[in-house]
């Protein structure tokens, strides 16, 4: 049947498919080797600012749920679908990584099996070679691998949802699948702001298929996500830019720069989905400079490109490139995007971007095979994605713990002194406190102006013995971000640590007053008044430190050898016991509980403590 139009109809061809068909055939295949290709990022552990996504105790209630949806600030972003998802999980596998980790492949697989879909709708060639192409190219794995980048995975999946729904929305004009198609946008919306590109995109499929728009047709039904996106927008990059710090003079870019540096990201996305070598979780941090010439052919050429496929008349490429670009634009240099403190660039940044692309290479490499025998064509399809799933399966290795993601980064990006600095952090918390202060001294040479750095310099200096060494560290910490509460009481610690008590309380009570809740302060404040013969004074302090950490072992056994110290043993007891709940293990602990038992008469119950205490530890038989 031809088509009364002044545009010739868009071709669709449908070259023999060396796929199954079927949809249960391919569903399978995307699960099986989905899971295949990312099992060494399964048993992986908590990653960056892993910690700060999965559920924090105070939000684990129900009114904590409440807090997520209805609460600005009591998460990172306010992305509350995408935390009410961790909400839950919490629920059903606490802090076990392996929950998290399933569930992101499962998605990231449902989302490769959606798109699969989405392309057979729209008559792609190649839908399901697409769609294997995405469930295993490397670049995904930083979306995948990562707990944090759930907002990524979770996001697709209504994201593609949204627009099946309202493919069928067109098709048939029915309000109920629009209510549908819109409820879905919203869903991925408030879980990542980047799918507000849907309805941009949604435009560029209608003129894809159609050859023109619509107004009334096309347009006036998107107007209201285009606002819901504006919305979400603003909101978010109020949040990068005031809550997360997405601010200062590391994001002062001239227009011209964030020009140039726009047209670079777009080639390098491409790059490095055309030749996915040398990934890496932190890329090198470019210099955007105009007086460079060959920084001007970035931004040309991408401009160029669409102007060539228009002229050549390739709509289909020339939408896919549309599409590519839009998708990346909240990403491009335009805007201010925390993590543009460390790299202009990340491969999870182009999870949803790289669809259109995969869905270009995939009818480019379809349709020329159509005429070459089925077992070769399927030979050739099986060896590259073979290929990239080992590719994935190797890069999904780097994700499974942070010293392995650290050194790795490094590996790739010396220069990296964020990565530095943590892979120091896992260092010392592993009581590999030498081999960390190389790694922060380098990270000090690279930014010089680097408070974490010189705080945790200076802390785990303090931890070596040397605290006359950190003092100056701390101190420059303080310097370069006043306010900073954590610098101020390791000062505090340092200078205690050499006699200075006085001094060291004057800073433990700062970091009290800059962070009220800051318990860990609250405690060392007790230790210094108690070391100066004022364990009155102290009390409060301790007790306060208490109430804000009441499961804390550490805490509670400092507070409970304080009041030992002071002979209030009856008080001590509670302290003592309360760790031995926690943690029945600790030979010190039932010795300090056998000796206060004994200055209270308990001789009985003090001999059945010291008895467990030598037999935890033997060794206490001598020292007492």
């Amino acid at each position: 049947m031809s088509r009364k139009s002044g545009h010739s109809p868009q071709v669709t061809l449908n070259p023999p498919n060396p796929w199954p068909d079927s949809p249960v055939c391919l569903t399978v295949a995307i699960f099986t080797v989905t899971l295949l290709a990312y099992l060494p990022a399964l048993s992986g552990s908590m990653l960056w600012d892993d910690a700060g996504h999965i559920t924090r105790p105070d939000l684990r209630s129900l009114a904590g749920l409440a807090r997520i949806w209805f609460e600005f600030g009591a998460t990172q972003q306010y992305y509350p679908v995408l935390h009410s998802a961790f909400w839950l999980e919490h629920r059903l596998w606490g802090d076990t990584t392996l929950g998290y980790h399933l569930l992101n492949v499962g998605l990231h697989a449902t989302a490769a099996c959606l798109f699969g879909t989405l392309l057979r709708r729209l008559a792609v060639p190649g839908a399901a070679f697409a769609a294997l192409l995405f469930a295993l190219h490397p670049v995904s794995v930083e979306s995948v691998a990562w707990i944090s980048e759930q907002k990524n995975t979770l996001s697709l999946v209504f994201y593609l949802c949204a627009a099946l729904a309202w493919l069928r929305f067109d098709a048939g004009r029915s309000p109920r699948n629009y209510a549908l198609a819109s409820t879905l946008f919203l869903l991925a919306l408030l879980t990542k702001t980047v799918t507000a590109t849907l309805p941009a995109a949604l435009l560029l499929v209608c003129w894809w298929r159609r050859g023109r728009l619509d107004v009334r047709r096309d347009v006036v039904p998107l107007l209201p996500w285009f606002v819901f996106g504006a919305v979400s927008g603003l909101v978010t990059a109020h949040f990068e830019r005031v809550l997360i710090g997405a601010q200062g003079t590391d994001f002062n870019l001239s227009v011209v720069q964030r020009g140039l540096l726009a047209g670079r990201v777009f080639w390098f996305y491409l790059g490095k989905l055309a030749w996915p070598a040398d990934l890496t979780f932190i890329y090198p941090h470019w210099t955007v400079d105009p007086d460079r010439v060959g920084q001007w052919l970035f931004p040309v050429a991408a401009l160029l490109l669409p102007v060539l496929l228009l002229w050549r008349r390739r709509r289909g490429p020339l939408a896919a490139i549309l599409l590519f670009g839009g998708a990346l634009f909240p990403v491009l240099g335009f805007f201010n995007v925390f993590p543009f403190l460390y790299s202009y660039v990340a491969d999870h940044f182009q999870y949803l971007a790289s669809l259109p692309i995969y869905a270009l290479a995939a009818a480019g490499l379809v349709a020329p095979s159509a005429s070459l025998p089925r077992w070769s064509r399927l030979t050739a399809s099986a060896v590259l994605l073979a290929l990239l799933g080992a590719l994935t399966w190797r890069h999904a290795g780097t994700f499974h713990d942070p010293e392995i993601l650290y050194r790795s980064t490094l590996a790739n990006n010396s220069s990296c002194w964020m990565a530095h600095n943590n892979l120091a952090i896992v260092l010392a918390a592993s009581n590999r406190t030498d081999e960390a202060i190389p790694h922060l001294k380098k990270a000090i040479a690279l930014r010089p102006d680097y408070p974490e750095a010189e705080n945790n310099l200076g802390d785990d200096l303090t931890r070596l013995g040397r605290a006359e060494e950190a003092i100056p560290h701390l101190a420059r910490a303080i310097e370069l971000q006043p306010g900073y509460a954590i610098a101020e009481c390791n000062l505090g610690l340092a200078l205690a640590t050499t006699g200075r008590t006085a001094e060291a309380i004057t800073h433990f009570a700062t970091a009290v007053r800059l962070n009220p809740t800051y318990a860990d302060a609250e405690l060392n404040w007790g230790i210094g008044l108690m070391l100066s013969g004022r364990f009155p004074e102290a009390v409060p302090h301790f007790e306060k430190a208490v109430s804000l950490e009441p499961d804390s072992i550490e805490i509670r056994d400092t507070y409970g050898r304080a009041l030992m110290q002071a002979g209030r043993f009856e008080e001590s007891l509670d302290h003592f016991r309360h760790v031995l709940e926690l943690d029945p293990g600790r030979a010190d602990t039932h010795m300090n509980l056998a000796l206060a038992l004994r200055q209270l008469g308990r001789k009985q119950e003090a001999a059945g403590e010291y008895l467990e205490a030598v037999r935890l530890d033997p060794s206490l038989a001598k020292r007492h």
